[in-house]
C-alpha cells in the first residue's frame, strides 16, 4: 500500500515557462520514490498528456465554480477516492520537493495520530527543466541556500495531513488566496496539532509570473479571493504558519515556541477579532510592520 499520495491541480501546460516549471515539481515528486503516488486533477491543457508522459493517474472530472475555476473540495475530495494512502499531501503544482518531505511526513506521523503539516517555502528563479541525476537534490540544496529567498510565513504551499481529516471543505476556488489560510485555521479549530516544519523541511518554490490569471495580476483582487475568505468565515480566520500550534525541530514535534514573531502574531489575531473593529486597522498596520521586522520579509 502506497504511504502517502501527493496531488494537485495544475495550471494549463501552454504556457513555456509554468510547462517548464510544472514538469520539473512532478519529476521531483516521482523522485520520492515507491512509497508515493501522484495524483494530477483537472482537465487543462497537456494535464491528460503530461499524466501518461509520467505515468502517473489523472482525474479529469473536477467540480468547478461559475468562473471555471476547480473548487478545492472536490480535489480534495477526488484524491481521497482514489488514494488508499494513510496520508495525503495537497502540494502547489510549481513546488519541488526534496527526499526529506517524505522523511519528515514519517517522522511526524510516528509521533502524533492526527496533523496538519504546513511550512514556508523557498523562493528561486528557474527557467529550464532540471536533470534528476545522481545527487542532483544536494546540487539543488546548495542554489537554493546561495541564491534563493525564504517566503514570507503567510504563504502555504503544501499541506501533508492525515487522511482521517479534512473530509469536509468549503467550495473555495483553487489557486486564489484564502483557502490555505483557512486550513490552517480549521486545523487548530479542530484541535489537530498544527505542525510547522520550516526549520527541518525545504521545500522550492519555482518563480513565476501571473500571466494565467486575469489581467496577469496576483490574485488577491479578484472576486474569486474574496469569495474564499468570506467562504472561509472572513479575515479573522486567514491564518499562517507563525500561528501553528507546534514545530518540527530536530526530529521532534513540540509545542511551538513563544518567538517575539509568534507573539506579534497573537496581537495581530486578537486585534481581527469582531469585538476589536474600532482599532482594528491602525494596530494591524502597526503589527504587521513589526512582524515583517522580526521575521526579515
Amino acid at each position: 500500500m502506497t504511504y502517502l499520495t501527493v496531488f494537485t491541480a495544475p495550471k494549463p501546460f501552454t504556457d513555456p515557462h509554468i510547462n517548464i516549471i510544472q514538469r520539473n515539481a512532478i519529476q521531483s515528486w516521482l523522485q520520492l520514490g515507491p512509497d508515493v503516488d501522484v495524483l494530477l486533477i483537472g482537465e487543462e491543457a497537456g494535464i491528460a498528456e503530461v499524466a501518461a508522459e509520467y505515468s502517473v493517474k489523472h482525474l479529469p472530472d473536477v467540480a468547478r465554480n461559475e468562473f471555471g475555476t476547480p473548487l478545492v473540495s472536490s480535489i480534495f475530495a477526488l484524491a481521497r477516492q482514489h488514494s488508499d494512502a494513510p496520508l495525503l499531501a495537497y502540494v502547489n503544482a510549481d513546488i519541488l520537493l526534496l527526499p526529506d518531505f517524505l522523511e519528515t511526513a514519517r517522522v511526524v506521523a510516528a509521533q502524533v495520530q492526527e496533523f496538519l503539516i504546513v511550512g514556508r517555502r523557498w523562493d528561486l528563479d528557474i527557467r529550464q527543466g532540471l536533470p534528476f541525476t545522481p545527487g542532483w537534490e544536494s546540487a539543488l540544496s546548495e542554489i537554493v541556500r546561495s541564491q534563493g529567498q525564504l517566503h514570507a510565513p503567510s504563504g502555504s504551499d503544501y499541506f501533508i495531513f492525515s487522511r482521517s481529516i479534512f473530509q469536509t471543505i468549503p467550495d473555495f476556488a483553487i489557486g486564489r488566496a484564502g483557502w490555505d489560510n483557512w486550513m490552517i485555521f480549521q486545523g487548530l479549530k479542530q484541535k489537530w496539532p498544527v505542525v510547522d516544519a520550516s526549520e527541518s523541511l525545504m521545500v522550492i518554490h519555482q518563480n513565476h509570473d501571473y500571466s494565467h490569471l486575469p489581467g496577469g495580476q496576483m490574485h488577491y483582487g479578484l472576486e474569486e479571493t474574496q469569495i474564499n475568505a468570506a467562504l472561509g468565515g472572513g479575515m479573522q480566520n486567514m491564518y499562517m504558519t507563525l500561528d501553528a500550534s507546534h514545530e518540527l525541530l530536530d526530529g521532534q514535534v513540540q509545542r511551538a515556541r513563544r518567538q517575539p514573531e509568534r507573539m506579534v502574531r497573537r496581537l495581530e489575531r486578537l486585534v481581527y477579532s469582531p469585538r476589536q473593529r474600532g482599532l482594528r486597522w491602525l494596530i494591524t498596520q502597526r503589527l504587521r510592520k513589526l512582524r515583517r521586522k522580526l521575521v526579515g520579509q
